[in-house]
């Protein structure tokens, strides 16, 4: 079942494939190619669920990606929205929660490779060891990433870590504000401080458009936090609110990665990208921004 899947997703990438190209023939031409985000959870061979990938897997996906796609930094891709300027389509790589065997081969692929990548991870999994608890529910043992290999990631100067809140809440359900801002703020730099290093982004967990919160969305820019991703799926392009990184599923078959990053035009059309209601911020000199 799972391969005459991929047969179709295959038949229909080459129907569309003049579409596709048009398409972005015409977006290089005015310097408004698509900026792509990535987000991975999990790269393992044991215990293979919705998100987990194999590491052949993941491999075959960064060999894909080096091959099709210009591979920049989450804050290159931000830079590129902003500027309104982008000559080629270009991806960036996520990953969320923060899983131990993500460091087995994955981090290490990336590392050798020089394949930047932004780490989000939820700061009491690293602190306790104990497993998130989507895997508790279905009996599976995947430990969390230590402080160590947080640390050994950002030595690396290729992987940067950013925050996940503090317990892996759905943040848009949170109405006390004092619990809103330790998941999303104090958790945040709390994990700063574990690995010496600033963290500029910020992801929402599970990122579905009802997961999502304009308050904390305020609280991360009053913060100075750099921008915030979302993972329902869409498109970035230049000229697009650079603050909200919309972000992709990297799906384990790699047809399925391909049909999204060349432009499926159902994805395009048929993905509501979230607006958040931003409040004016006050500038050091005390007027407002």
């Amino acid at each position: 079942m799972q391969r005459f899947k991929e047969q179709l997703i295959d038949g229909y990438y080459a129907a569309t494939w003049p579409w596709r190209a048009r398409f972005r023939q015409v977006r290089a031409r005015v310097a408004l190619a698509p900026v792509m985000v990535l987000f991975y959870h999990r790269v393992a061979d044991q215990n293979l669920n919705d998100w987990t990938i194999t590491n052949d897997g993941f491999r075959r996906h960064l060999d894909w990606l080096q091959a099709n796609l210009e591979v920049v930094t989450l804050a290159e891709a931000q830079h590129r929205i902003a500027l309104r300027y982008n000559l080629r389509p270009c991806v960036a790589i996520t990953f969320d929660d923060g899983y131990a065997e993500n460091c087995d081969q994955a981090i290490g692929e990336l590392i050798q490779r020089q394949m930047p990548a932004t780490y989000f991870v939820t700061l009491d999994n690293v602190l306790t060891g104990k497993p998130f608890p989507h895997d508790a529910k279905l009996g599976i043992d995947a430990r969390p990433n230590t402080v160590d290999q947080l640390r050994e990631m950002v030595a690396s100067g290729v992987i940067e870590i950013g925050g996940h809140s503090r317990t892996h809440p759905d943040v848009a359900a949170i109405r006390d504000t004092d619990t809103l801002h330790d998941e999303v703020i104090m958790a945040t730099e709390e994990l700063s401080s574990l690995i010496d290093q600033p963290i500029r982004y910020f992801a929402f967990p599970f990122g579905q458009h009802a997961n999502l919160n304009d308050a904390a969305v305020n609280m991360l820019r009053a913060s100075g936090i750099q921008g915030f991703c979302s993972a329902y799926g869409g498109y970035n392009f230049p000229g697009d609110d650079p603050y909200h990184i919309q972000r992709i599923h990297g799906d384990p078959e790699l047809s399925r990665l391909r049909n999204w990053l060349t432009i499926d035009p159902r994805k395009l059309s048929g993905v509501k990208r979230y607006q958040p209601r931003y409040t004016k911020l006050a500038v050091a000199a005390g007027g407002d921004a």
